[in-house]
């Protein structure tokens, strides 16, 4: 079988069962995070951070998606962005949802308790209770121009909060990419990679949903 015959093969799998998917690469991002590089000063705990790091970055990367999408579908009133957006818009909150408490394990193995006040976290928090509220109102009007609406307002938002959000326990802009040091650069991106693509399969289950 040539290489368009096989594509063939996967897409049809891939749309047929896109939860499979995602799920199969969960069990990728677990393993590759077990092997992840330890740290001089965290040692092993640091894969938590890792983790931690990837899955916000995915949730923020779906909830800008679903901002462009809804912005462009209010523009151009087209279905497919509309359904796009839907399906970003609640794949970004389910990475942001479960992306609190890998990062409550991140503060209890790396810094031996939780630290709830920090002003970030607590943001996070509000914005993950608002998030799923809004989108459970959103499926209950059933109204692809104020999913679309909100989607963008609610990026535009979040956003502005985070940009004069004070920081403790993150320090900016990026101690990874900052630490000088390749094999935990490199094992960073891969790490994203793999929760952009397991985003992207949540993404497309969402979208079957929606048609």
């Amino acid at each position: 079988m040539n290489f368009r015959g096989r594509w063939s093969v996967y897409n049809s799998a891939m749309k047929k069962s896109p939860i499979l998917f995602f799920f199969l690469t969960l069990a990728l991002i677990g393993l590759a995070a077990w092997f992840g590089p330890e740290e001089k000063s965290l040692g092993a705990n640091v894969r938590y951070v890792y983790l931690h790091g990837a899955w916000v970055l995915a949730a923020e990367a779906a909830l800008i998606l679903a901002g462009v999408t809804g912005f462009l579908a209010l523009l151009n009133n087209k279905p497919v962005f509309y359904r796009w957006s839907t399906a970003l818009g609640r794949s970004g909150i389910v990475f942001w949802v479960t992306y609190l408490p890998l990062s409550l394990l991140a503060m209890q193995t790396n810094w031996n308790g939780l630290f709830l006040a920090e002003p970030r976290f607590r943001l996070a928090l509000t914005f993950a209770v608002v998030g799923v509220l809004l989108q459970v109102g959103l499926w209950l009007i059933d109204r692809p121009p104020y999913t679309a609406a909100a989607n963008a307002l609610f990026i535009i938002t979040l956003r502005y909060v985070f940009s004069s959000a004070a920081y403790v326990m993150h320090p900016p802009p990026s101690p990874i990419f900052n630490s000088g040091l390749t094999g935990v650069i490199a094992f960073f991106v891969l790490l994203n990679l793999l929760t952009l693509l397991a985003a992207f399969f949540l993404t497309r289950w969402f979208l079957s949903l929606n048609r």
